[in-house]
Protein backbone atom coordinates (compact mmCIF):
# COMPACT_ATOMS: atom_id res chain seq x y z
CA UNK A 1 0.00 0.00 0.00
CA UNK A 2 1.20 3.58 -1.06
CA UNK A 3 -0.32 6.12 0.99
CA UNK A 4 -0.61 10.06 1.10
CA UNK A 5 -0.74 11.60 4.43
CA UNK A 6 -1.68 14.82 5.44
CA UNK A 7 -1.31 15.56 9.12
CA UNK A 8 -2.37 19.33 10.33
CA UNK A 9 -2.53 21.14 13.64
CA UNK A 10 -3.93 24.24 14.31
CA UNK A 11 -3.39 26.29 17.26
CA UNK A 12 -5.07 29.45 18.10
CA UNK A 13 -4.37 31.79 21.22
CA UNK A 14 -6.72 34.28 22.81
CA UNK A 15 -3.98 36.33 23.24
CA UNK A 16 -0.06 36.81 21.34
CA UNK A 17 2.41 33.98 21.79
CA UNK A 18 5.69 35.50 21.85
CA UNK A 19 7.83 32.30 22.23
CA UNK A 20 7.06 28.94 21.40
CA UNK A 21 9.60 25.94 21.59
CA UNK A 22 8.30 22.50 20.49
CA UNK A 23 9.31 18.85 20.01
CA UNK A 24 7.86 16.91 16.75
CA UNK A 25 6.80 13.45 16.14
CA UNK A 26 5.11 13.80 12.54
CA UNK A 27 7.51 12.02 10.63
CA UNK A 28 6.86 8.16 10.00
CA UNK A 29 10.24 5.73 10.81
CA UNK A 30 11.55 3.70 8.27
CA UNK A 31 10.87 0.25 8.89
CA UNK A 32 11.18 -3.33 7.35
CA UNK A 33 7.91 -2.78 6.04
CA UNK A 34 7.69 0.65 5.77
CA UNK A 35 9.68 3.26 3.76
CA UNK A 36 9.04 7.02 3.71
CA UNK A 37 9.47 8.86 -0.13
CA UNK A 38 9.60 11.82 1.10
CA UNK A 39 8.21 13.94 3.83
CA UNK A 40 7.60 17.61 3.87
CA UNK A 41 7.03 20.24 7.10
CA UNK A 42 5.57 23.16 7.37
CA UNK A 43 5.35 25.54 10.14
CA UNK A 44 4.08 29.40 10.19
CA UNK A 45 5.15 31.35 11.30
CA UNK A 46 8.31 30.14 10.07
CA UNK A 47 10.23 28.76 12.83
CA UNK A 48 14.20 30.62 13.78
CA UNK A 49 15.49 27.09 14.36
CA UNK A 50 14.27 24.22 13.01
CA UNK A 51 16.15 20.67 13.22
CA UNK A 52 15.66 16.93 13.10
CA UNK A 53 17.48 14.28 14.90
CA UNK A 54 16.67 10.81 16.38
CA UNK A 55 15.59 10.60 20.09
CA UNK A 56 16.50 8.08 22.45
CA UNK A 57 14.18 5.39 21.14
CA UNK A 58 15.33 6.35 17.36
CA UNK A 59 12.39 7.75 15.99
CA UNK A 60 12.61 10.84 13.17
CA UNK A 61 11.92 14.02 16.04
CA UNK A 62 11.87 17.74 14.72
CA UNK A 63 12.61 20.46 17.63
CA UNK A 64 11.69 24.01 16.63
CA UNK A 65 11.99 27.45 17.76
CA UNK A 66 9.28 30.34 17.26
CA UNK A 67 10.13 33.95 17.91
CA UNK A 68 7.88 35.51 16.09
CA UNK A 69 4.30 37.38 17.68
CA UNK A 70 1.34 35.58 16.66
CA UNK A 71 -1.68 34.36 17.43
CA UNK A 72 -2.14 31.28 15.31
CA UNK A 73 0.01 28.73 14.75
CA UNK A 74 -0.20 25.39 11.85
CA UNK A 75 1.75 22.66 11.88
CA UNK A 76 1.74 20.96 8.30
CA UNK A 77 2.99 17.57 7.71
CA UNK A 78 2.86 16.02 4.44
CA UNK A 79 4.14 12.65 3.79
CA UNK A 80 4.14 9.69 0.86
CA UNK A 81 4.68 6.20 2.81
CA UNK A 82 4.75 3.26 1.22
CA UNK A 83 3.98 0.19 3.20
CA UNK A 84 4.43 -3.78 2.98
CA UNK A 85 2.93 -6.99 4.27
CA UNK A 86 4.88 -7.80 7.75
CA UNK A 87 6.08 -11.12 7.98
CA UNK A 88 4.21 -13.85 9.63
CA UNK A 89 5.36 -14.88 13.42
CA UNK A 90 5.15 -17.78 15.05
CA UNK A 91 3.28 -18.57 18.62
CA UNK A 92 6.45 -20.40 19.38
CA UNK A 93 8.56 -19.44 21.76
CA UNK A 94 9.71 -19.69 25.44
CA UNK A 95 6.69 -19.43 28.32
CA UNK A 96 5.67 -16.38 29.05
CA UNK A 97 6.74 -16.25 33.09
CA UNK A 98 10.08 -17.07 31.78
CA UNK A 99 10.95 -13.94 29.55
CA UNK A 100 12.06 -11.23 32.73
CA UNK A 101 14.42 -13.76 33.84
CA UNK A 102 15.73 -14.11 30.83
CA UNK A 103 16.30 -10.71 29.58
CA UNK A 104 17.65 -10.00 33.10
CA UNK A 105 20.89 -11.86 31.57
CA UNK A 106 20.77 -10.76 28.09
CA UNK A 107 22.91 -8.07 27.43
CA UNK A 108 22.67 -8.08 23.53
CA UNK A 109 20.96 -4.79 21.66
CA UNK A 110 17.94 -6.61 20.97
CA UNK A 111 17.24 -8.08 25.07
CA UNK A 112 18.66 -4.55 26.45
CA UNK A 113 16.12 -2.45 24.49
CA UNK A 114 13.44 -5.27 25.33
CA UNK A 115 14.10 -4.98 29.08
CA UNK A 116 13.71 -1.10 28.99
CA UNK A 117 9.87 -1.80 28.47
CA UNK A 118 9.27 -4.25 31.69
CA UNK A 119 9.07 -0.55 33.98
CA UNK A 120 6.90 1.80 34.86
CA UNK A 121 6.72 5.10 33.30
CA UNK A 122 5.05 8.52 33.70
CA UNK A 123 1.72 7.28 31.45
CA UNK A 124 1.51 3.75 32.39
CA UNK A 125 2.85 2.15 35.52
CA UNK A 126 2.82 -1.48 37.06
CA UNK A 127 -0.11 -2.03 39.64
CA UNK A 128 -2.20 -4.82 41.47
CA UNK A 129 -5.30 -4.59 39.52
CA UNK A 130 -4.07 -4.76 35.80
CA UNK A 131 -2.07 -8.05 37.14
CA UNK A 132 -5.23 -9.25 38.28
CA UNK A 133 -6.95 -8.32 34.99
CA UNK A 134 -4.22 -9.60 33.01
CA UNK A 135 -4.01 -13.15 34.70
CA UNK A 136 -6.48 -15.10 32.99
CA UNK A 137 -4.47 -15.06 29.81
CA UNK A 138 -1.74 -15.89 31.01
CA UNK A 139 -1.99 -19.81 31.36
CA UNK A 140 0.61 -22.18 32.30
CA UNK A 141 3.31 -22.90 29.10
CA UNK A 142 1.67 -19.99 27.17
CA UNK A 143 4.68 -17.75 25.01
CA UNK A 144 4.51 -13.98 25.58
CA UNK A 145 2.46 -13.87 21.74
CA UNK A 146 -0.20 -16.13 22.64
CA UNK A 147 -0.66 -14.11 26.27
CA UNK A 148 -0.78 -10.81 24.49
CA UNK A 149 -3.39 -12.19 21.53
CA UNK A 150 -5.23 -13.55 24.28
CA UNK A 151 -5.61 -9.85 26.37
CA UNK A 152 -5.96 -7.91 22.90
CA UNK A 153 -9.31 -10.23 22.48
CA UNK A 154 -10.39 -9.22 25.93
CA UNK A 155 -9.80 -6.22 26.05
CA UNK A 156 -11.80 -5.21 22.95
CA UNK A 157 -14.40 -7.24 24.35
CA UNK A 158 -15.07 -6.11 27.66
CA UNK A 159 -14.20 -2.28 26.67
CA UNK A 160 -16.20 0.25 25.21
CA UNK A 161 -14.54 2.97 22.43
CA UNK A 162 -15.84 6.34 23.94
CA UNK A 163 -14.14 9.45 22.99
CA UNK A 164 -16.16 11.62 26.10
CA UNK A 165 -14.49 9.67 28.93
CA UNK A 166 -10.80 10.34 29.25
CA UNK A 167 -8.40 12.54 28.23
CA UNK A 168 -5.07 12.01 27.42
CA UNK A 169 -4.18 12.52 31.25
CA UNK A 170 -6.52 10.02 32.04
CA UNK A 171 -4.57 7.01 34.23
CA UNK A 172 -5.07 3.42 33.76
CA UNK A 173 -6.90 2.67 36.99
CA UNK A 174 -9.51 4.98 36.05
CA UNK A 175 -9.62 3.26 32.23
CA UNK A 176 -9.75 -0.10 33.77
CA UNK A 177 -12.44 0.78 36.34
CA UNK A 178 -15.15 2.66 34.26
CA UNK A 179 -14.23 -0.04 30.87
CA UNK A 180 -14.26 3.26 28.65
CA UNK A 181 -11.89 5.20 26.42
CA UNK A 182 -10.06 5.66 23.23
CA UNK A 183 -7.39 3.56 21.34
CA UNK A 184 -4.59 5.99 23.63
CA UNK A 185 -6.20 4.10 26.39
CA UNK A 186 -6.39 0.75 25.29
CA UNK A 187 -2.97 0.77 24.50
CA UNK A 188 -1.97 1.62 27.89
CA UNK A 189 -4.03 -0.38 29.94
CA UNK A 190 -2.27 -3.37 27.94
CA UNK A 191 0.71 -2.48 28.35
CA UNK A 192 0.18 -1.76 32.06
CA UNK A 193 -1.09 -5.58 32.29
CA UNK A 194 1.51 -6.69 30.33
CA UNK A 195 4.28 -5.46 32.48
CA UNK A 196 2.45 -5.86 35.79
CA UNK A 197 3.24 -9.65 34.71
CA UNK A 198 6.83 -9.18 33.57
CA UNK A 199 6.19 -9.23 29.89
CA UNK A 200 7.77 -6.03 27.99
CA UNK A 201 5.37 -4.11 26.11
CA UNK A 202 5.81 -0.63 24.31
CA UNK A 203 3.88 1.90 23.03
CA UNK A 204 3.28 2.77 19.13
CA UNK A 205 2.46 5.59 17.62
CA UNK A 206 1.06 6.53 14.18
CA UNK A 207 -2.19 6.10 11.85
CA UNK A 208 -4.80 3.43 10.67
CA UNK A 209 -6.16 3.67 7.29
CA UNK A 210 -10.36 3.84 7.87
CA UNK A 211 -13.06 4.17 5.16
CA UNK A 212 -15.94 6.62 4.68
CA UNK A 213 -19.35 5.38 5.31
CA UNK A 214 -20.59 2.78 2.69
CA UNK A 215 -21.61 5.47 -0.90
CA UNK A 216 -19.80 8.52 0.53
CA UNK A 217 -17.13 10.51 0.26
CA UNK A 218 -14.29 10.74 2.17
CA UNK A 219 -13.90 13.89 4.41
CA UNK A 220 -11.25 15.70 4.30
CA UNK A 221 -9.22 15.92 7.47
CA UNK A 222 -11.44 13.38 9.35
CA UNK A 223 -9.27 10.79 10.68
CA UNK A 224 -6.91 11.09 13.35
CA UNK A 225 -3.97 9.64 15.14
CA UNK A 226 -3.79 6.21 16.34
CA UNK A 227 -2.41 3.91 19.02
CA UNK A 228 -1.35 0.46 19.21
CA UNK A 229 0.92 -1.75 21.32
CA UNK A 230 4.37 -3.98 20.60
CA UNK A 231 4.87 -7.01 22.70
CA UNK A 232 8.54 -8.70 22.69
CA UNK A 233 8.34 -12.30 21.60
CA UNK A 234 11.66 -13.56 21.90
CA UNK A 235 11.72 -15.90 18.78
CA UNK A 236 9.78 -13.39 16.51
CA UNK A 237 10.96 -10.15 18.12
CA UNK A 238 8.10 -7.58 18.60
CA UNK A 239 4.26 -8.49 17.45
CA UNK A 240 2.38 -4.97 17.15
CA UNK A 241 -0.97 -5.58 18.23
CA UNK A 242 -4.12 -3.06 18.12
CA UNK A 243 -6.41 -3.64 21.08
CA UNK A 244 -9.01 -1.10 19.92
CA UNK A 245 -9.59 -3.01 16.42
CA UNK A 246 -8.53 -6.10 17.80
CA UNK A 247 -6.11 -7.74 15.56
CA UNK A 248 -2.02 -7.39 14.65
CA UNK A 249 -0.93 -4.42 13.30
CA UNK A 250 -0.74 -4.47 9.13
CA UNK A 251 -0.35 -3.13 5.98
CA UNK A 252 -3.33 -0.48 6.80
CA UNK A 253 -1.04 1.10 9.36
CA UNK A 254 1.84 3.42 9.16
CA UNK A 255 4.23 3.73 12.16
CA UNK A 256 5.31 6.90 13.08
CA UNK A 257 7.16 5.71 16.47
CA UNK A 258 7.23 3.71 19.40
CA UNK A 259 8.16 4.81 23.29
CA UNK A 260 7.13 3.71 26.85
CA UNK A 261 4.05 5.35 26.98
CA UNK A 262 2.25 8.02 24.53
CA UNK A 263 4.35 11.23 26.03
CA UNK A 264 7.31 10.18 24.51
CA UNK A 265 5.82 10.11 20.68
CA UNK A 266 3.36 12.42 21.20
CA UNK A 267 2.76 14.62 17.92
CA UNK A 268 3.42 17.73 19.16
CA UNK A 269 4.73 19.02 22.89
CA UNK A 270 6.53 22.25 23.83
CA UNK A 271 6.59 24.99 25.80
CA UNK A 272 5.15 28.89 24.96
CA UNK A 273 5.10 32.12 26.44
CA UNK A 274 1.59 34.24 26.38
CA UNK A 275 -0.82 32.89 24.62
CA UNK A 276 -3.64 32.24 27.71
CA UNK A 277 -6.39 29.97 26.79
CA UNK A 278 -6.26 28.46 23.31
CA UNK A 279 -7.66 25.47 21.31
CA UNK A 280 -6.16 22.98 19.45
CA UNK A 281 -7.70 21.48 15.98
CA UNK A 282 -5.94 18.73 14.43
CA UNK A 283 -6.81 17.36 11.30
CA UNK A 284 -5.63 14.21 9.37
CA UNK A 285 -5.90 12.79 6.31
CA UNK A 286 -4.74 9.02 5.29
CA UNK A 287 -5.27 8.40 1.53
CA UNK A 288 -4.95 5.20 -0.33
CA UNK A 289 -2.61 6.24 -3.89
CA UNK A 290 -5.82 4.66 -5.55
CA UNK A 291 -8.09 7.05 -4.10
CA UNK A 292 -6.10 9.44 -4.32
CA UNK A 293 -5.36 9.21 -8.11
CA UNK A 294 -9.43 8.98 -8.85
CA UNK A 295 -10.03 12.03 -7.21
CA UNK A 296 -7.08 14.09 -9.10
CA UNK A 297 -8.89 12.40 -12.37
CA UNK A 298 -11.81 13.53 -10.95
CA UNK A 299 -10.75 16.92 -10.39
CA UNK A 300 -9.61 17.38 -14.07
Amino acid sequence: MIYRLKHRTTFKYAQPVTFVYNVLHLKPRDLPWQTTRNARLTITPEPAVLSEQPDFFGNRTTYCTVQEKHQIMQVLMESEIEVRKRPVMTQQGPAWDTVMNALQGDSSLAGLDAFQFCFDSQGVQRNTDSETYARPSCKAGWTTHEVAIDLMHRIHAEFEFDATATNVYTPVSDVLKNRKGVCQDFAHLMISCLRSVGIPARYNSGYIQTAPPEGQARLAGADASHAWIGVYCPVNGWLDLDPTNDKPANEEFITIGWGRDYQDVSPVAGVLLGGGKHSVLAEVDMIPENEFSQSQQQQQ
